[in-house]
């Protein structure tokens, strides 16, 4: 149980997210709005 844990919070952190965004070839500035978004209203609701 453990293991899936971690594996779910190190996919949905938000620097996993804006790593994959940018080798996905989203510019830098889109690709940190886009975490900085998901990080506020998404990611720190989740992670409680």
């Amino acid at each position: 149980m453990r293991y899936i844990r971690s594996q779910i919070q190190h996919h949905f952190n938000p620097l996993h997210i804006y790593c994959r965004l940018r080798e996905w070839g989203v510019s830098c500035e889109a690709a940190r709005t886009v975490c900085g978004c998901y990080e506020r209203f998404v990611y720190r609701l989740v992670s409680l």
